[in-house]
C-alpha cells in the first residue's frame, strides 16, 4: 500500500471513511442501479418517437444488461491493474457520454450505443469502489470489514434500483423520454468532481505497457470468450418462448473453450481456478443470483401485471414499489455495521420463499395495501440477501482480487435479472392475467426453496454469525 492511497495522517477509521471518500463512491455506485430500470416507462414513447414497434425498443433493456454482466469483472480486472481510482473516473466520463448520446439520439441504433455505453460506465464504478474501500481498510489495520461503508454503497448500488421506475415516469411525464439520458449528467459529473478532487490519487502503473503485455496482463482473450458466452445466453433468452437451440449450443460452446483458455491463461480474467478452490465465493455468487431472479420478478413481472390486471399507470406502479426500497435500505444500513451473515441470510431465504407463496394469492380484486405488504416482505429479502452477501464476498476474495470478484458478484446478480426477464417474456407471452402471475409465482417459490436449501447447507454460513 503507498501512501497516495491514504491520505498523511489518516490513523483510523472514522478519518478514513469521512463522507468525503465514501460520498463519490456511493454517488457513482447508484448511477448504475437507477439505470437498470429506469429505462422501463420511457419504452413506448421512445417507439413511437423513433418509429419502431414497442417491441424492438426491449434490446434497450438487454443492451444495458448484456453490457454490465460483461463490464462489472472487467471493470474489476482494470481497477486492479492500473488503479481503482483511474478506472472509476474513466467509468463516469464514459457514463456522460452514453448520457448524451442517448438524450440527443435520433434513431434506435443511437439508443443502444447510448445505454451500451451507460452500462460500461457505471459498471466500472462498483468494483473499483470496492478495491478502494479493501486498500483504504487495509492501510488503517481495520481487520474486520468496514461494515458502515459496505452497507452503504449495498444501498446506493443496489437498494435504489427500484427508484428508476417511479423516476422515470415522473421525468417522462413532466419532459420526454430523453431525460431518462439526461438525467445522468448532473449525477455523473457530480460523481466525478468528487471523486477528482476527494479520492486519493492512485499510485503509478508497475510494469511495462506494451500492446501485447497489456492484452496479456487484461486476458483479452478471456474478456472477448466470456462476453461471446453471456451475449448468446442472452439472445437465447430473449427469444423464448420461441428457443434458437443453435444459440444455446454456440452459448456452451464457446463457455467451453472459455474455461479450457482460462485454466492456462497466466492471468485469467475468469479464474476458474479460484471458484473450484473457494466454493464458498461461488455458493455467494448462487445465492446472490437466485435471490436476484426473483427481486427483478418482482420489479418488472408485478408491474406489467399492475398495469395490465389493475389498470394502473406506469408511474403508480412504480410507486407502489416504493416502500420496499426504503425497506430494503433500512435494513441494509445496520446488518452490515454489524457484519452479519448467517441470520440475514436465513431471514432473507426464508422471506423470499414466503412473499413469492403470497403472490400465489393475488388477483385483480386484492386490496392494494396487501400488494404492499408482500412487496415489503421482498424488501426484506432485497435487504439481507444484499448485504449479508456483498459482506461474505469482502471476506471470501483475496485483497489482490476483491475488484474482479466484486465485478462478478454484480454479474451474476444481473444474470438472474436476465432470466427474470427471460420467464417474464415466457409467461405473459400472450396475455398478462391473474393465473398466468400464478404460474410466475409458483416458479419463484420453486426457486426460493433452491435458495433455502443453498443457504442451510452452507457450513461457512450456518457457522458463522459474523464476520
Amino acid at each position: 500500500m503507498t501512501p497516495a492511497s491514504v491520505p498523511p495522517g489518516t490513523t483510523h477509521t472514522t478519518n478514513a471513511f469521512s463522507w468525503r471518500f465514501v460520498t463519490p463512491l456511493f454517488t457513482g455506485s447508484a448511477i448504475n442501479a437507477i439505470n437498470t430500470s429506469l429505462i422501463a416507462t420511457a419504452l413506448v414513447p421512445i417507439a413511437a418517437a423513433v418509429h419502431v414497434s414497442v417491441g424492438r425498443t426491449a434490446v434497450l433493456v438487454s443492451a444495458l444488461y448484456l453490457a454490465c454482466a460483461i463490464a462489472q469483472p472487467m471493470g474489476g480486472k482494470l481497477a486492479e491493474e492500473f488503479g481503482p481510482r483511474r478506472v472509476f473516473l474513466a467509468g463516469i466520463l464514459i457514463v456522460l457520454a452514453g448520457g448524451t448520446v442517448g438524450g440527443l439520439g435520433q434513431d434506435l441504433t443511437a439508443l443502444v450505443v447510448a445505454r451500451v455505453l451507460i452500462g460500461v460506465g457505471s459498471s466500472a464504478v462498483y468494483p473499483s469502489a470496492m478495491l478502494l474501500i479493501r486498500r483504504r481498510a487495509e492501510a488503517t489495520g481495520l481487520d474486520a470489514p468496514p461494515g458502515g461503508v459496505l452497507g452503504g454503497l449495498m444501498i446506493a448500488g443496489a437498494a435504489t434500483s427500484a427508484l428508476g421506475l417511479p423516476m422515470g415516469g415522473m421525468l417522462v411525464d413532466a419532459w420526454g423520454w430523453r431525460t431518462t439520458f439526461f438525467i445522468n449528467l448532473p449525477f455523473a459529473l457530480l460523481a466525478l468532481a468528487m471523486a477528482y478532487f476527494w479520492i486519493p490519487s492512485d499510485p503509478p502503473v508497475a510494469g511495462s505497457r506494451t500492446l501485447r503485455e497489456l492484452a496479456a496482463r487484461l486476458d483479452m482473450t478471456g474478456i472477448v470468450g466470456f462476453g461471446g458466452a453471456i451475449a448468446a445466453l442472452l439472445v437465447f433468452l430473449r427469444g423464448l418462448p420461441h428457443p434458437d437451440w443453435l444459440v444455446l449450443v454456440l452459448a456452451a460452446v464457446i463457455g467451453a473453450g472459455l474455461v479450457w483458455w482460462e485454466l492456462r491463461a497466466h492471468r485469467p480474467f475468469l479464474d476458474v481456478r479460484l471458484l473450484g478452490r473457494n466454493p464458498a465465493l461461488t455458493r455467494t455468487y448462487l445465492r446472490f443470483a437466485v435471490a436476484s431472479l426473483c427481486v427483478y420478478t418482482v420489479l418488472y413481472g408485478l408491474t406489467q401485471w399492475l398495469q395490465a390486471g389493475r389498470n394502473m399507470s406506469a408511474e403508480a406502479a412504480g410507486l407502489l414499489l416504493l416502500p420496499m426500497s426504503a425497506l430494503s435500505a433500512l435494513l441494509a444500513r445496520p446488518i452490515s455495521q454489524r457484519n452479519l451473515v448467517r441470520m440475514p441470510l436465513i431471514v432473507a431465504a426464508v422471506s423470499c420463499l414466503a412473499a413469492s407463496a403470497g403472490v400465489l394469492a393475488l388477483t385483480a380484486s386484492t386490496p392494494t395495501v396487501w400488494i404492499v405488504v408482500i412487496t415489503l416482505v421482498f424488501g426484506i429479502t432485497l435487504g439481507t440477501t444484499i448485504s449479508a452477501n456483498q459482506t461474505t464476498l469482502y471476506t471470501q476474495a483475496g485483497a489482490g482480487e476483491i475488484g474482479t470478484a466484486a465485478g462478478l458478484f454484480r454479474t451474476f446478480g444481473f444474470l438472474g435479472s436476465i432470466a427474470s426477464s427471460a420467464l417474464i417474456s415466457v409467461v405473459f407471452h400472450t396475455q398478462v392475467s391473474d393465473q398466468r402471475l400464478h404460474l410466475i409465482a409458483l416458479i419463484m417459490v420453486i426457486v426460493s426453496v433452491l435458495g433455502l436449501i443453498l443457504v442451510i447447507t452452507d457450513r461457512t454460513v450456518m457457522t458463522r454469525a459474523r464476520v
